[in-house]
């Protein structure tokens, strides 16, 4: 999912990705027999997603992963995961037909993909988080198109959206989720910094600013900074908690806010105002809003900077497929009314309250992009 550190300036196509590839998801020519074979691999996916999560969790993926090329009977994975021969078996036949395993004889293989569960972060952190923290969320899915509202999250929680019970949500969901929230940023961030710090501001203000990551990092590196962050009361208090464990709370101001509340101004005299996998929480209406007051509060010569995960620029279609296939969760858990956008959504949409598009950068970290804008 690697993207190229691709970090040059995009002038007179900024709206478009920064390496024309062919078109993302332009399926390979199949045979009719082929593509109804991939038909049924689609219906079937839930049952196969749960049967290889639990072969890796049991062990069975690492027992053979650790005998190389010698097969193990069923019996063996089955004492090994301390499962039943029977369930041992049902496991590995799904596996097997998902190309996780093979099979020798009546013994089992690890298969190319299986070694991808066993050894790669991205794959089991994904795993994890759609298991953890989306799995039953989506069986709601229907109904939160329909209505507009994230009705799966009753299956974690009563909230009106999932931010509203982050730091509180039930185990594994909060691990799970955080883990998969910081595998993307964390990846982004070291990356990212230079670029603001090339601006040298004096007051920044980080709008969604979580448990503080980002707020730490930014007055790490400048003793002379001022961050405001923006965020609904109770994720400031585990901000605040943060930097306060790492003596930096003194340069750092929490403003409770409802972003929701489209009538809630933002402290004014920002020389840079910063958003981190934040805008893709919110609808179209509501990032136009978010962003207008975002340039309502910026100093003469600010910018606003977004860094997001857009599925559009990516180089490779493996990030591509993992962004897309993120929005469900949006919606079914999220807000009811977000996704995973095109990165050509938050440019019109900044247009559209007087903000030009003045710089992008790709190929930040895993799959992010930095979107700099400033008042036209």
């Amino acid at each position: 999912m690697n993207a190229p550190q691709n970090t040059q300036k995009i002038a007179q196509h900024p709206a478009q990705p920064a390496q024309q590839n062919a078109p993302l998801f332009q399926p390979a020519p199949m045979s009719a027999m082929q593509a109804r074979y991939e038909a049924q691999r689609i219906a079937f996916s839930p049952v196969v997603f749960q049967c290889v999560r639990i072969a890796w969790k049991r062990g069975i993926l690492a027992a053979l992963a650790a005998s190389g090329r010698k097969p193990l009977s069923t019996e063996v994975l089955a004492e090994q995961s301390k499962l039943s021969t029977y369930a041992a078996g049902v496991l590995l036949e799904t596996s097997l037909s998902a190309g996780v395993v093979t099979r020798e004889g009546d013994d089992w293989l690890l298969g190319k993909s299986g070694h991808w569960m066993v050894s790669d972060a991205l794959t089991q952190i994904n795993f994890d988080f759609v298991n953890d923290v989306c799995y039953l969320g989506l069986a709601d899915l229907e109904e939160s198109l329909v209505q507009g509202k994230p009705i799966g999250l009753r299956a974690l929680g009563d909230w009106e959206t999932i931010y509203q019970g982050l730091s509180i949500l039930p185990e594994p969901a909060r691990t799970s989720w955080f883990r998969f929230d910081h595998y993307y940023s964390d990846s982004a961030f070291p990356a990212a910094l230079p670029h603001v710090m090339k601006l040298a501001p004096r007051r920044l203000m980080d709008i969604g600013a979580n448990t503080g990551k980002w707020t730490r990092m930014c007055l790490e590196r400048d003793p002379a900074l001022q961050v405001t962050m923006l965020d609904l009361p109770i994720q400031l208090e585990v901000a605040q908690r943060n930097l306060a464990e790492a003596g930096l709370a003194e340069r750092a101001i929490a403003h409770p806010i409802d972003l929701l509340d489209v009538s809630a101004a933002f402290p004014e005299g920002q020389d840079v105002v910063w958003m981190s996998q934040f805008l893709c929480c919110f609808s179209e209406e509501v990032i136009r809003s978010i962003l207008a007051r975002a340039r309502a509060c910026l100093a003469p010569g600010g910018r606003i900077l977004v860094l997001d995960t857009f599925w559009d620029r990516q180089a490779h279609e493996i990030a591509a497929f993992c962004l897309v296939n993120t929005s469900p969760y949006f919606t079914a858990l999220g807000s009811g009314v977000s996704k995973m956008y095109e990165s050509g959504a938050f440019i019109e949409a900044a247009r559209d309250v007087g903000l030009r598009l003045a710089d992008v950068r790709d190929g930040l970290g895993i799959a992010h992009s930095l979107l700099s804008f400033e008042a036209e």
